[in-house]
């Protein structure tokens, strides 16, 4: 991949004063431009995908879809955009749903202001850029995965299985799901059987825990 002049970028995150102090620490640099902003997961998508757009800067928990749902279909449909993610938590299980979901890179919103642009530039360059917690972590993991001789568990929810509990998690009423989602209140209610059925799951406050711990909502 070529290395454009000005990175264009898109902000994503649901917080409009996180956008503009992002935006601010990305245009002062002359490589970086903020080429548009969306406050949920599925603008996000919508705004990659219909521009020109070279890096997608996602928050990790965000309304409609989450910047890790995002991610995952941005990078499926466009592989040649790159994708940072961005979060408030310092949380491992976070950190590797983002390398599942394509992400090349890791940046806490608490060292925005000293490391966004270097991980933006990291990037682009097709090189992961990790928290120093992260890098630990990615060690650990090896290791103990070594150890083991196991390799990590897939997602065992299709990806319209995984925007049900997203919607459960939040509170959202059959109704509403079905009407999110442009499919019928009966086929959300087969989506939420098939859900508990693979996870083992016998209630919405264990489905709404498993979904705060797979980043989907926040706590």
């Amino acid at each position: 991949m070529t290395l454009p002049l000005v990175t264009r970028v898109v902000l994503a995150d649901d917080h409009a004063m996180v956008r503009a102090g992002l935006a601010r620490i990305l245009d002062a640099e002359a490589d970086l431009r903020v080429v548009g902003e969306a406050e949920d997961g599925r603008a996000a998508v919508e705004l990659v995908l219909a521009g020109e757009v070279d890096l997608a800067i996602l928050d990790v928990t965000m309304p409609r879809m989450t910047g890790l749902q995002a991610a995952r279909e941005i990078t499926t449909r466009s592989p040649e955009i790159r994708v940072l993610m961005l979060s408030m938590h310092d949380n491992e299980q976070y950190f590797f749903q983002a390398l599942r979901a394509g992400a090349s890179g890791y940046v806490l919103k608490t060292a925005a202001e000293r490391d966004l642009v270097a991980a933006c530039r990291a990037t682009m360059r097709g090189e992961p850029f990790l928290f120093p917690g992260a890098v630990k972590a990615v060690v650990r993991d090896y290791l103990e995965r070594a150890a083991d001789g196991d390799e990590a568990d897939a997602d065992p929810l299709s990806s319209r299985e995984t925007e049900v509990v997203k919607l459960i998690g939040e509170g959202h009423s059959t109704r509403e799901i079905a009407e999110a989602l442009v499919i019928s209140e009966k086929t959300v209610d087969r989506h939420r059987s098939r859900i508990f059925e693979k996870l083992e799951l016998h209630d919405r406050v264990a489905l709404t825990r498993w979904a705060i711990r797979r980043g989907l909502v926040e706590p």
